[in-house]
């Protein structure tokens, strides 16, 4: 009897400490290891890819920098670079938007496409432009305020969203499978068919990130998780470091404050 009552005891206690350690898993922020300090000169810091290559603007040129080498792209006639994305290294997107045109660039920033949206036959005028599957882009027609999935080779729209957009938009990120909206009201998350698939409140947050499905935004110099199934927020830890830019690949988050590429190794408590 004195066995099994000791048994049974310790069976509760291990049971015990099992619960606490995952309730206090579950309160627990993710946290952030500083790994590397990088220097970068830019004015915008676009991204990094798998190999270490970091893509940014200076002076509105577009650079791709590796270990040995810097290349660049420059376009003087086309105006002041809006944005790039680099989503696919092989095919990066680069938009203009004072003259309403998108530049396709492979990895070694030489010229693939061109597209002017004011000489289409079907007319466009866009303000936004976020990497898609294959040969096709993310646009925001700021015209019908619609968000459309164009084809870029065939030069057309293959796909849109059925209703507007009419709150303004604060940012725009993709990958191959989903097209995320931040407007000052709501996160909107679109399949590459452009049905809705998921809404989210805008709690203060001014501008988002994604790496393989994972959602990263960003609130006064602060930086969480987005879980889409529970539309809840978890805070990262970056060591007060401020954030002008940030991106994720994989387990990694990186912050540019400015001067400084910093290198943080998610870990998750």
């Amino acid at each position: 009897m004195i066995f099994v009552f000791f048994k049974t005891m310790k069976l509760r206690f291990t049971f015990s400490i099992l619960l606490l350690s995952i309730c206090t898993y579950a309160q627990q922020a993710t946290s952030n290891v500083t790994e590397k300090h990088l220097s970068v000169d830019a004015d915008t810091l676009v991204g990094i890819d798998n190999f270490g290559s970091v893509f940014f603007t200076k002076n509105n040129v577009f650079y791709k920098k590796n270990k040995d080498t810097t290349i660049s792209y420059n376009n003087l006639q086309l105006g002041k670079l809006t944005s790039a994305h680099i989503f696919n290294p092989l095919k990066i997107n680069l938009f203009y938007k004072d003259l309403n045109t998108v530049i396709i660039l492979d990895n070694r920033l030489a010229e693939i496409f061109r597209v002017d949206f004011n000489a289409a036959i079907d007319y466009k005028n866009v303000s936004y432009v976020s990497s898609g599957f294959d040969n096709t882009i993310w646009l925001f027609n700021q015209d019908t305020q619609i968000l459309e999935v164009f084809d870029y080779k065939k030069r057309k729209t293959i796909a849109q969203t059925l209703r507007p957009i009419n709150d303004p938009i604060l940012s725009i990120t993709s990958n191959y499978n989903y097209c995320y909206v931040l407007t000052t009201k709501a996160l909107l998350v679109y399949n590459y068919f452009g049905s809705s698939v998921a809404k989210v409140t805008n709690d203060g947050f001014e501008a988002i990130t994604e790496n393989n499905e994972a959602l990263i935004l960003k609130k006064e110099n602060k930086l969480f998780h987005l879980n889409l199934d529970t539309k809840t927020t978890r805070p990262i830890e970056t060591n007060g470091i401020l954030i002008s830019q940030f991106f994720a690949i994989n387990q990694t988050l990186y912050i540019y404050d400015g001067k400084s590429l910093q290198k943080l190794q998610i870990l998750t408590k």
